[in-house]
């Protein structure tokens, strides 16, 4: 599998002196095109941090992020921001719904932001199962309905890369489980790396990686 994503030795902190937290220490990572990585570890560990250091959304105090071959430290936060759009979908544990639209509306702004046809958004949302739930607002839907909405509108676009912080933690077992093997499939059956930040076993089990990260450095 060809790395889409590579961190080399990164590292942040927050603050400065006596108080400085180091929330990521010297953190190398690939992740390959058709594969579901899960990172694991407590509360603290780091793991948000990293992805949203794979995202774009946070510089690294060092080290740095390749995408695509692209270095995200020489672009400015512009070419970043058009990146993400253009190359990044993601998924979060709030869902992150507009409430007002419905599920067909809230891909197709997602589209719309993306500068593609609307019309994609009907099928994106039949391809997570939701082609019955296209008119329902997030009020209607159940916590497996909703985060299936915003799987879809990660995918607008097609990204090549899609990172999820928590997507289970709000649903039940069945629900979970079918995000979970969801994930897997966009993985395996469309050729994109998925980072998932976890502390769901279901996850674990179904990844094709499990990477542990404890106190701010990957456990060997």
């Amino acid at each position: 599998m060809a790395p889409v994503v590579v961190a080399e030795q990164v590292s942040v902190t927050f603050g400065a002196g006596e108080t400085a937290v180091h929330a990521l220490e010297g953190v190398d990572l690939a992740v390959g095109a058709g594969e579901m990585l899960a990172l694991m570890g407590p509360s603290g560990s780091g793991k948000t941090t990293l992805l949203m250091v794979l995202g774009g959304l946070l510089q690294p105090s060092s080290g740095g992020v390749r995408v695509d071959g692209q270095d995200l430290r020489h672009m400015t936060e512009e070419e970043r921001a058009r990146l993400r759009l253009s190359r990044m979908g993601f998924v979060f544990q709030s869902y992150n719904l507009f409430p007002a639209l419905t599920a067909l509306e809230n891909v197709q702004l997602a589209l719309a932001l993306k500068g593609r046809t609307l019309a994609e958004a009907e099928a994106l949302l039949r391809q997570v199962g939701l082609g019955a739930r296209l008119r329902g607002y997030p009020a209607q839907l159940s916590g497996g309905e909703k985060q299936r909405v915003a799987i879809a509108r990660a995918l607008a676009g097609s990204p090549g890369v899609v990172l999820a912080d928590e997507p289970t933690a709000a649903l039940d077992s069945a629900h979970g489980q079918a995000v979970v093997q969801l994930l897997r499939e966009i993985a395996h059956h469309q050729g994109r790396a998925v980072v998932v930040v976890t502390h769901d076993p279901r996850v674990s089990q179904l990844a094709d990686r499990v990477v542990t990260i404890e106190d701010g450095r990957i456990r060997p």
